[in-house]
């Protein structure tokens, strides 16, 4: 990603890579909101957490989620997924509080916002077209403008709201020990939609069973 001097790099939000933010949890609880068991977590750094076996086997696909708390927030990092993209999750994360999530995979951008259990925003930048109704559509355009014709991924939109956050999550930091582990999406916990998913904008990516 090209930046100033001074601006802390984020490759990590280049390539495929879903993050969620959510606010006043900590990491076991929202590792557990994802589905997962936190007791299963272990303290790893980026390489160690590189070496859990990830991706498609057998019946579904699995997820290695990485997570910590920053001030009042805390952030799940997931490779090789997007579980933190889907309706349900993002409910159950922002239920009581807020979660922001932001999603790269190949051929598709998604930014949502979501609160105490409902989807406030959720659109596909730089998609013609595309409904929205909240006020991060603009910032979001406006950032990833900014590096247009450069291969940036989503680290423009994550350096956005790292800084609207006034949290720092660089490569630097993400290399050291968090909280780690894989989550398979069969595993994950689906619920009904009803009016906590306000289908604005495109519909999260699903599991291949839908849930």
């Amino acid at each position: 990603m090209a930046a100033d001097a001074d601006a802390p790099s984020l490759d990590w939000a280049t390539a495929w890579m879903c993050v969620t933010f959510t606010r006043d949890l900590t990491a076991e609880k929202v590792l557990t909101r994802y589905g997962a068991d936190p007791s299963r977590s272990r303290l790893l750094d980026a390489d160690q957490a590189s070496e859990l076996p990830t991706g498609h086997f057998a019946d579904g696909a699995v997820s290695l989620l990485r997570s910590g708390r920053l001030g009042d927030w805390t952030f799940c990092i997931e490779e090789d997924g997007v579980i933190g993209s889907w309706a349900e999750p993002l409910a159950a994360l922002s239920r009581g509080t807020e979660t922001y999530s932001v999603l790269t995979t190949e051929g598709l951008n998604v930014f949502q916002y979501w609160r105490n259990g409902e989807c406030v925003e959720n659109f596909e930048p730089g998609m013609p077209g595309t409904e929205h109704s909240g006020p991060w559509w603009d910032r979001v355009e406006t950032a990833l403008a900014a590096h247009e014709g450069e291969d940036v991924g989503m680290a423009p939109v994550v350096a956005l709201v790292l800084d609207h956050l006034g949290i720092t999550l660089d490569d630097a930091a993400l290399a050291g020990p968090w909280p780690s582990l894989t989550l398979s999406e069969d595993d994950v916990p689906s619920a009904p939609r009803g009016h906590t998913y306000a289908g604005e904008g495109p519909v999260p990516p699903q599991s291949p069973t839908g849930n």
